[in-house]
């Protein structure tokens, strides 16, 4: 035999193993019967997974099931894959068949090598620490997978809340900024009624709000966890106290709300709590999808466009167009929530065609929950740091283009009627003049009504505007329309 190798057997036969490999047959058999994306499992989860193989040695020591020089080595090994130091050693496919088998199996191989190299023996001396017996001792993949995923879960929903909190603060911020800039609304791309900046912001901001919200509540979804149910949840051949034990040390070792499942052969068959917090994230990704082609749309140009927004300069624009520059940031963030929302399908889907005691398709129901929460985490920062914060109006623009909309009218239509004002639109857009002026020309109102009545804080707040100022008249035309129509 080749003296770079070692002989590992399984239930199927032998295999020859890299000698300086921490991985072992089980993850080699997988490498080779799934060659597939060559994207292993996320880094969170290999955490979540290695965080709950410690806890599981440290209950088992507790139990005296492991003695405490095996149970040691198993722990520190487990918090070095923890750590990150063997995460090359990962070797199996994200997608893998087998309901997470094969990731659980090299995580064990991988733990048990380090582990007895920790004591001093060569790695394979499986007769003193053994992958299956030792560190996956009272555990199946159908209990220690699911959990590792809601782990690893819980802790990215406790980040993504926080940063959906700061990007939601950038835009309040922008809401007080920009709370006096009159702008025109618009409803369906076309001219509506006066608005300001700060109220576009605030919109953002509640939507935001919400999202929050929802990301904050939905950790009390995927907390609970089936440890110590082994197989099907039924708890064979694991001792009725160490599921108590491993999760009340999960909890410390996490600083994690983790808690036991009431029925934990209910959590092991059933997945709907992904499918919920999946749903939770494509909402967040609509709206986010939304924020950022309205700051598109509003950014447009600078000159051709809206231009009332200046979103910051972050990047050259074009390989052949000099002096552009792309609003690249939101363009990401629209990428990002399309992603979010395929995923969400994919999420749906996995989770409806578990059969029976298991669902069997949870290795793409966790890549592609976490790969979610990692790019909305990371979409939420940057457009925060790279676009929000920097963000810019265009005073000038926004007041040259609502001189121009006559957008204004809508204000004068409770004095007036909407027929006359209808008009008055009409002539303004055909004679390219400013609504004011034809309302003062044709004697419906004076100088200082129509300031009265076009002042900032009237056109954009509930009520008529200018009804202080002119609640005689308005009592005539309601007056004047009642007669009318009786």
């Amino acid at each position: 035999m080749n003296e770079n190798f070692r002989v590992e057997r399984d239930s199927l036969g032998e295999f020859l193993i890299p000698k300086n490999s921490y991985y072992g047959i089980h993850a080699a058999r997988a490498r080779e019967n799934f060659q597939l994306s060559g994207i292993i499992p996320h880094r969170e989860l290999i955490w979540a997974m290695a965080i709950v193989k410690r806890a599981s040695a440290e209950a088992n020591r507790l139990l005296k099931a492991l003695d405490d020089r095996v149970a040691n080595s198993i722990i520190l090994a487990s918090q070095e894959v923890a750590d990150g130091l063997f995460d090359k050693e990962i070797t199996v496919d994200a997608l893998s068949g087998g309901a997470g088998t094969a990731f659980n199996m090299n995580i064990n191989e991988v733990i048990a090598n380090r582990a007895l190299e920790i004591l001093g023996y060569e790695r394979g001396r499986y007769d003193i620490i053994h992958p299956i017996e030792h560190v996956n001792l009272h555990q199946s993949t159908n209990d220690v997978f699911p959990t590792a995923i809601k782990v690893s879960v819980v802790k990215l929903l406790d980040v993504l809340a926080s940063e959906v909190a700061k990007l939601q603060d950038e835009f309040q911020k922008k809401e007080r900024e920009f709370a006096n800039v009159l702008k025109v609304g618009r409803t369906q791309m076309q001219d509506a009624i006066p608005v300001t900046v700060g109220q576009e912001f605030s919109a953002w901001a509640e939507a935001l709000n919400r999202d929050w919200w929802r990301i904050h509540k939905a950790k009390e979804r995927v907390r609970q966890v089936n440890l110590g149910g082994t197989a099907v949840g039924t708890g064979l051949n694991c001792p009725k106290a160490f599921a108590s034990l491993a999760i009340e040390k999960l909890r410390e070792l996490t600083g994690l709300p983790i808690a036991k499942a009431e029925n934990l052969f209910e959590a092991t068959q059933n997945a709907d709590t992904f499918s919920e917090v999946s749903g939770f994230l494509k909402t967040l990704a609509v709206n986010l999808l939304k924020i950022s082609s309205d700051l598109r749309f509003l950014s447009s140009g600078p000159r051709g466009g809206i231009g009332e927004l200046k979103l910051p300069p972050v990047q050259v624009g074009s390989s052949i167009m000099p002096g552009k520059v792309n609003p690249v940031i939101p363009e990401m963030v629209t990428q990002v929530a399309i992603k979010v929302m395929a995923s969400d399908q994919a999420v749906s889907f996995a989770c409806s065609l578990g059969s029976l005691e298991l669902n069997p398709f949870l290795p793409l129901v966790a890549h592609e929950l976490i790969g979610s929460l990692k790019i909305l985490i990371n979409a939420s920062i940057l457009l925060r740091e790279k676009c929000v914060k920097g963000l810019e109006v265009d005073e000038e623009r926004c007041k040259n283009l609502f001189d121009s909309s006559g957008c204004i009218i809508t204000a004068f239509s409770p004095y007036l009627g909407y027929e006359i004002c209808s008009e008055v639109y009409k002539e303004a857009v055909m004679t390219d003049r400013k609504v004011e002026e034809i309302l003062l020309e044709k004697g419906y109102f004076t100088k200082e009504e129509i300031k009265s009545i076009t002042k900032h804080e009237e056109l954009t707040t509930p009520g008529f505007a200018g009804i202080k100022y002119l609640k005689r008249r308005i009592e005539n035309a309601y007056g004047n329309r009642k007669k009318m129509e009786g």
